[in-house]
């Protein structure tokens, strides 16, 4: 949920068939190793509804295509930094309103189709159009897309944009055939390295890599992306063979039975998905401040990252991940006490309903919150609901929930708590006008608005922000190019292989 994720988790995530999944395979025509060697097979949750990220919220479509199938202008490298795609190069006007794009040469579509100009024109203005997703709103910024050639598309914006180009980099940037868009929940067309192959639903999407692809061809011939509702499930797939990579760990303290070095290895780093313990502040209890107020206070952060999710991750206190560089310690902010919760409660006690979604972190998480919420009067009743179909319609959509945890995934969004329609129904002008200042000023004004905007946000209470999700990879030995951290919506297949 950018992402949501969402990734949000809500975000979501990928998939697979059993005929690239790492089985039998014939010959490659070289007397060397098989298709099947070539394979990868990778465990994920939260399987995506469809395959149409333009109209469907959620990180799960983003996290399987993007930067695979679907390439942009620009991407984020493991560093979170800005590289070149499908665009050579950029140049800026003095006045930071226009961006001078010099195209790839060569890049074709998976239908056939050249890459040009035109589909620069036609993708950034189709989001405007035809994208139903709120991030949507991040290019309005944008006035206008012409195309100077068909190997320079220029982009000229309202006024200047530091998150612009970082957008840019995330699904919103995407670039769509013109002759592609018919039916994308079922037939992604990109000009990645990546195509897809076959979905099984329920179980797996495969990507086959794509013969025809500009770039650097992948070293994997195929990728399936296997999911799994339960952690034991996807830890045992593993222990057997049956998958290669668990994307993400969703049992830390199962890691033991991975200890074998000539068998596996693991991968820790961080990445920039906030698990959120989200209050609806737009309606009752959690409209009133003091009662948002007294959950901060009432949550033992470093108690619950230590029961629920074996002490990995990292607390924060704010939507800031460490790895942004307006990024602040905001844990002391609410500090655990019980008598203060109790106190801002002033003897009132509430039944509140949680609605989480039906994913390890989020049940593990809604246990530890239940019991200490109890502690000071808040009486809170657990409902799981499927992840992402469910959830994304009752909490997301209709915000009929009073406290929900999610994993917010997408690169830098702090911007969601700016939107008062978003489920979060947070409300402060305050809020969004620091947003805005920001996005306009210069780099260091950015970082100073933004850090305000961080502290605003914490100290209104409009959500608890439990710890920041670790990036945790288990893979067999052998799998290399595994990113330590997780900072972009993509899960980037392409610079992985297998020995």
């Amino acid at each position: 949920m950018r992402r949501i994720g969402t990734w949000i988790a809500v975000g979501g995530l990928l998939l697979g068939a059993a005929a690239c999944g790492g089985g039998t395979g014939g010959s490659n025509g070289t007397g060397g190793q098989t298709k099947a060697q070539n394979a990868l097979s990778v465990g994920f949750v939260a399987e995506p509804a469809n395959l149409d990220f333009t109209s469907t919220e959620g990180a799960a479509i983003p996290q399987a295509l993007l930067v695979n199938v679907y390439e942009g202008l620009v991407k984020l490298d493991n560093d979170g930094k800005i590289v070149p795609l499908l665009a050579e190069k950029w140049d800026i006007s003095p006045d930071r309103k226009t961006y001078t794009f010099s195209l790839k040469q060569g890049a074709t579509f998976t239908n056939g189709a050249p890459f040009t100009a035109d589909d620069v024109a036609f993708s950034l203005n189709r989001v405007k159009s035809d994208w139903k997703l709120k991030i949507k709103s991040q290019f309005d910024v944008i006035e206008k897309v012409e195309k100077k050639d068909d190997a320079t598309a220029v982009v000229t914006l309202k006024n200047p944009s530091n998150g612009f180009l970082y957008a840019l980099a995330t699904r919103l940037g995407a670039m769509f055939s013109r002759t592609g868009v018919t039916d994308l929940a079922n037939k992604p067309v990109g000009t990645g390295p990546f195509q897809l192959g076959s979905w099984k639903r329920g179980d797996s999407i495969q990507l086959a890599a794509n013969p025809k692809y500009w770039g650097t061809k992948p070293q994997l011939t195929a990728v399936t992306l296997k999911y799994f509702k339960d952690a034991t499930a996807m830890n045992n797939a593993l222990l057997t063979g049956g998958i290669d990579v668990i994307s993400a760990v969703q049992a830390p303290e199962s890691l033991q039975q991975f200890a074998d070095p000539n068998r596996f290895q693991t991968v820790e780093g961080t990445t920039n998905g906030e698990v959120v313990l989200s209050l609806n502040n737009g309606r009752p209890p959690f409209n009133d401040k003091k009662v948002r107020q007294a959950v901060r206070h009432a949550i033992d952060h470093k108690a619950l990252l230590d029961t629920a999710w074996a002490g990995r991750g990292e607390l924060i206190g704010t939507m800031t991940p460490p790895t942004d560089p307006w990024y602040e310690d905001r844990t002391g902010d609410y500090p655990y006490d019980v008598a203060k919760a109790k106190e801002l409660l002033g003897g009132k006690t509430y039944n509140v309903k949680m609605r989480i979604p039906n994913l390890p972190y989020a049940v593990a998480s809604a246990q530890v919150v239940k019991s200490q919420l109890a502690q000071v009067g808040i009486t809170a009743d657990i409902e799981p609901l499927e992840f992402p179909a469910r959830w994304l319609d009752v909490v997301f959509k209709q915000g009929d929930y009073d406290l929900s945890i999610i994993n917010h995934v997408e690169p830098r969004d702090m911007g969601i708590f700016a939107d008062k329609s978003y489920y979060f129904r947070y409300d402060n002008p305050a809020y969004g006008k620091l947003l805005a200042e920001a996005d306009q000023g210069t780099e260091q004004e950015q970082v100073d608005k933004l850090k305000q905007a961080g502290k605003l946000l914490s100290e209104d209470a409009a959500a608890d922000w439990l710890f920041l999700f670790p990036n945790l990879i288990v893979a067999k030995k052998g799998v290399t190019g595994l990113p330590k951290n997780a900072i972009a919506e993509s899960f980037d297949f392409t610079g992985l292989a297998k020995q």
